[in-house]
């Protein structure tokens, strides 16, 4: 049987953790990539995501960022490795104290946004990212883009790796993300999310904008939280990929080793 990790980055928006938005995401996930005080997200809002995410049994994964929350760390930014790996250990070590306190500790970190995006493209940036989370700990998973150099970087810093694809976004030709300055970067409508998912579940493609086919061999499947619709949409996509025989498991309890991905 085909078994996928379905993830959220979550904790990014006061008012959906408190209103009860975020936590009506997570009944259909099994990990969640918390923000740490970059882009987004508090000592607070860290807090109640980790402890949402404990009631539904969802690993619990560090998001760090740009810390231009401004831009919701979306803007590129041209800053050095040193720079870059001191921000990314500082949010991670924020994160992993609270979860501590907590009962449940960070089993992976996903970069977010368009520290995500640079990493996937930038040979140095990715070095940074790994380079910020070995000061905190090598034990932990990391994730990026299907079919990118940062999966390879990674792997090479001794990191054990789990590649990504989205459920909830277009592609372009090239294997990289439409950007979000086009309308059509998301995906709102939940079937359409459900059916992409799907694609990525069994064949390991995606369709990509120009309508070509594009490989996206995936361990772990996004949805953003913050996607208009989010939580419907998250609920289609797991109800798809069950429906079909795919079991969705959290990435620590995934049998296959990460490293292979």
């Amino acid at each position: 049987m085909k078994r996928m990790d379905l993830n959220c980055d979550m904790g990014e928006m006061p008012e959906a953790v408190s209103d009860g938005t975020q936590e009506s995401l997570m009944t259909s996930l099994t990990s969640v990539n918390v923000a740490c005080g970059g882009h987004a997200g508090d000592s607070q809002t860290m807090k109640t995501t980790i402890e949402q995410a404990l009631r539904w049994k969802l690993d619990v994964g560090a998001h760090p960022g740009y810390a231009d929350r401004a831009n919701f760390g979306r803007l590129e930014l041209q800053l050095s490795p040193e720079i870059i790996a001191d921000s990314v250990f500082e949010q991670v070590r924020a994160l992993a104290e609270i979860a501590t306190e907590c009962g449940a500790s960070v089993t992976h970190v996903k970069p977010h946004g368009a520290l995500y995006n640079q990493a996937a493209r930038d040979r140095v940036v990715a070095r940074a990212i790994a380079a910020g989370v070995a000061h905190w700990s090598r034990d932990v998973t990391l994730v990026g883009l299907a079919g990118s150099l940062m999966l390879d970087v990674f792997r090479a810093a001794g990191f054990r790796v789990a590649a990504e694809a989205f459920a909830d976004r277009r592609y372009e030709a090239d294997g990289s993300l439409r950007s979000r300055k086009f309308e059509d970067a998301l995906i709102p409508d939940p079937a359409e999310a459900g059916q992409q998912a799907l694609r990525i579940a069994e064949r390991g493609t995606v369709i990509a904008h120009d309508g070509s086919e594009i490989v996206a061999n995936a361990q772990t499947i996004c949805i953003h939280g913050d996607t208009p619709g989010a939580p419907v949409i998250a609920a289609a996509v797991a109800k798809t990929l069950r429906e079909a025989g795919v079991e969705l498991s959290a990435l620590s309890r995934l049998s296959q080793d990460n490293s292979r991905i």
